[in-house]
């Protein structure tokens, strides 16, 4: 079966000078593929015209507004009903489309994808989930910034998505789940923290405990769990160190003479370094918990980390990411729904 892509082309600091390009490079990696170019006609017929190898899989779609990327989100919703992201996310709805792709304005996407795309029954709401770098590989991690303030229950709905997004695309059979908190203690943590863990406990998932801090890039688990405040100030704050050391070895590599040298003798250990941990390869943060796939693209994406953001919206297409959190919601409601008749006959 060929998966489609619906592309926001006029979203993101760049636009369609990084998103076609990214589109194009996408399909030739993928002959399986299609996509579909959304935003303005005129802009994006003359860079379509320059790939004549992907006619028959690639076509555009009108869409003749665009939301700015400090437009607000409330009017973007209510103002910019012909915006390329929202027409991207109709696409999705209508079933013309698997996924959508934005780099544009993060909260629109979250509203819109809301409004458009509808919550999975059992959901209360959304949670932005991207892959993070590890000594072990990679970890899945959510929420990293939809919800500031959650419940114990959505907690572990965020498990459950995150567990069934790292399932899907790891090809993991039981994926583990570990909770962020500031010890691995069953006694630490405020009480939502404390009854996450015990509805997590009982939840059938591969559940590992309370995980610290630095537990997350130890790869201590497949998917951490916490809400959006936790998440996103570790997100913001892993991303300033890895700034700071980067900014920190060109400062002594350039001290002198001889530490000029000995960066010459060290830069394929260097390179090496930089592709392991390079943020583009891991950018594209998929909204868990909708009726559709949206997927989240950093807006100074460039047309290479814009192209894994593609890759991720395919690959989550292609392995029936939102099939797999509405199965395991049901079967997750059916033994509460169980434990809940088994109480009443006492």
């Amino acid at each position: 079966m060929p998966y489609t892509i619906a592309i926001d082309c006029m979203g993101g600091d760049h636009g369609p000078s990084v998103t076609v390009p990214a589109a194009f490079a996408f399909l030739r990696g993928h002959p399986e593929a299609h996509i579909i170019l959304v935003g303005q006609e005129n802009v994006l017929t003359p860079l379509l015209s320059t790939a004549p190898d992907l006619a028959g899989r690639a076509r555009i779609h009108h869409a003749s507004e665009v939301v700015a990327m400090d437009e607000s989100p409330t009017l973007a919703l209510k103002n910019k009903k012909d915006s390329s992201m929202r027409v991207a996310l109709n696409l999705v709805k209508d079933g013309a489309a698997q996924a959508s792709v934005s780099a544009g304005n993060t909260g629109a996407l979250m509203a819109m994808s809301r409004f458009v795309l509808k919550m999975l029954p059992g959901i209360d709401r959304p949670a932005l989930c991207p892959v993070l770098p590890t000594v072990k590989g990679h970890v899945y991690m959510l929420d990293l910034g939809a919800n500031i303030d959650c419940s114990a229950d959505q907690l572990l709905e965020f498990g459950v998505m995150g567990a069934m997004l790292a399932s899907a695309l790891d090809h993991k059979d039981a994926p583990s789940v570990g909770l962020l908190n500031i010890g691995s203690e069953d006694i630490k943590g405020n009480e939502v923290v404390k009854q996450a863990a015990e509805l997590l406990k009982t939840s059938g998932l591969n559940f590992i405990g309370n995980v610290e801090g630095d537990g997350i890039y130890k790869g201590e688990a497949d998917v951490i769990v916490c809400d959006g405040f936790v998440g996103n100030v570790t997100l913001k704050a892993s991303e300033g160190l890895v700034q700071m050391l980067a900014f920190s070895l060109k400062e002594e590599f350039s001290r002198n003479a001889f530490t000029r040298f000995s960066a010459l003798l060290a830069l394929p250990v260097l390179k090496k370094f930089k592709a392991r941990f390079d943020h583009r390869y891991y950018n594209g943060a998929s909204l868990l918990g909708l009726k559709g796939l949206s997927i989240k693209s950093h807006g100074s994406a460039d047309a290479y980390a814009f192209g894994q953001a593609i890759a991720r919206a395919f690959d989550a297409a292609s392995n029936h990411v939102v099939e797999r959190i509405s199965a395991r919601l049901a079967e997750l409601h059916a033994r509460q729904e169980e434990k809940n008749t088994g109480k009443e006959s006492l």
